[in-house]
């Protein structure tokens, strides 16, 4: 009876311990407080502590010693934590179909400089195709560059010189077609990236944001073809030193990308040698929001996403240590929100090896009322969840 006893309670202990790079403590956690063999459990900050690889001192020892550091290394060439926001205004009223009824609304540009003196690094700036080039396969706007530019440079010429991405928001459709599957041509599609390109080249703070939130495609391995000649076009074009973004499937799920694109993502390619500019957008592009459906549009918060990105981020280092970007996550300002942004941000700056950073939705031509509006008010103050959550999980 004993040695039953005894088997059962080594069975219990065993499933009590976290995996490696697991959650195992910090301010609300429920789980395992304990690591497996060879890892350790370590405060990263009061909101999260993770099983990390080797011996170190309890959590619970001591109150002065320093904070621990990431023992995980970026890649050579991968691009550094990213903390950032995006302004929107540019993609207003292009539909989940692809398809767009607007002129678009100017973000307001002193929030670069609100955004800025806090410490924010990368700046989202998302447009819509048919503003671009209001000719599918045409020659792009020069009336809407003349806007658009205007807010990229601003966004460079920040303090923090930080990052710009060019997100193109159009769900891998133009008014309803799918690109390559019914609808644009690939040749299409790479034109308006390839007139970007070669007005940006010569900047190597601009990330290029392929495709926002693909969903339910005909076919993944058809897409990641059309985003493969994206890349590819990018490079010829003279921008070999950018960074680019490739965008799964799913909405650009982090949840779905290790079993959906992600191996199909794997294999693409980058003409300027290397895979350290290549960055998944969770959207590789990585998108995922907090609230019940993740869809971004409710106020109140039901998860941190730690399982998850736990999942994609032991994924992202089994396959080479690549870097995935989120660069669309919001919540609402709720406590539930602000408790599991907390979290959720701690984590991804954990494990800034692999999951590079985040973009915030969204400031820019959203007025305070906004679900997930983090434009600051107009008396120049924060909304909740940005002073409380992610400000202090900026860079």
């Amino acid at each position: 009876m004993k040695s039953v006893f005894f088997a059962l309670l080594a069975a219990v202990l065993a499933e009590a311990q976290q995996s490696l790079y697991g959650q195992c403590g910090g301010i609300g956690w429920t789980g395992p407080t304990t690591c497996v063999s060879g890892a350790t459990c370590t405060k990263l900050n009061d909101w999260y502590f993770q099983c990390l690889p080797g011996s170190g001192p309890s959590p619970t020892t001591t109150t002065t010693s320093q904070p621990p550091t990431n023992t995980n290394n970026p890649p050579a060439g991968g691009l550094p934590f990213l903390g950032g926001v995006n302004l929107a205004g540019y993609d207003f009223t292009v539909y989940t179909n692809g398809s767009f009824s607007g002129t678009g609304i100017d973000p307001p540009n002193f929030q670069v400089g609100h955004f800025a003196s806090q410490g924010v690094n990368a700046f989202r700036i998302p447009f819509a195709w048919q503003l671009m080039t209001p000719q599918l396969g045409g020659s792009i706007s020069s009336s809407f560059f003349s806007r658009y530019d205007a807010t990229v440079q601003a966004a460079l010429g920040a303090s923090t010189r930080p990052y710009v991405i060019l997100d193109l928001h159009n769900y891998a459709r133009w008014n309803g077609g799918i690109i390559a599957q019914g609808g644009p041509s690939n040749d299409q599609f790479v034109s308006v990236w390839s007139q970007l390109a070669s007005r940006y080249k010569n900047n190597p703070k601009i990330i290029f944001g392929i495709m926002n939130e693909p969903h339910d495609l005909q076919s993944v391995s058809t897409w990641v073809n059309s985003v493969q000649l994206a890349v590819n076009a990018i490079r010829a074009a003279g921008a070999t030193s950018q960074y680019i973004l490739i965008p799964g499937s799913s909405w650009s799920s982090a949840e779905a990308f290790p079993t959906e694109p992600g191996p199909l993502l794997m294999r693409v390619t980058d003409p300027a040698g290397g895979t350290s500019k290549l960055i998944f957008d969770g959207k590789f592009n990585l998108h995922k929001y907090l609230d019940f459906d993740n869809s971004g549009t409710h106020t109140e918060c039901s998860t941190n996403n730690v399982a998850v990105f736990t999942t994609l981020a032991n994924y992202l280092r089994q396959n080479g240590n690549r870097q995935a970007l989120v660069s669309e996550t919001g919540a609402g300002n709720t406590q539930s929100c602000v408790t599991a942004m907390k979290a959720q941000l701690a984590y991804i700056k954990a494990n800034s090896d692999v999951l590079t950073g985040f973009t915030i939705w969204s400031a820019g031509s959203f007025n305070t009322q906004y679900e997930l509006s983090v434009t600051p008010n107009p008396n120049g103050s924060d909304q909740w969840l940005w002073s409380e959550a992610v400000r202090p999980s900026l860079p």
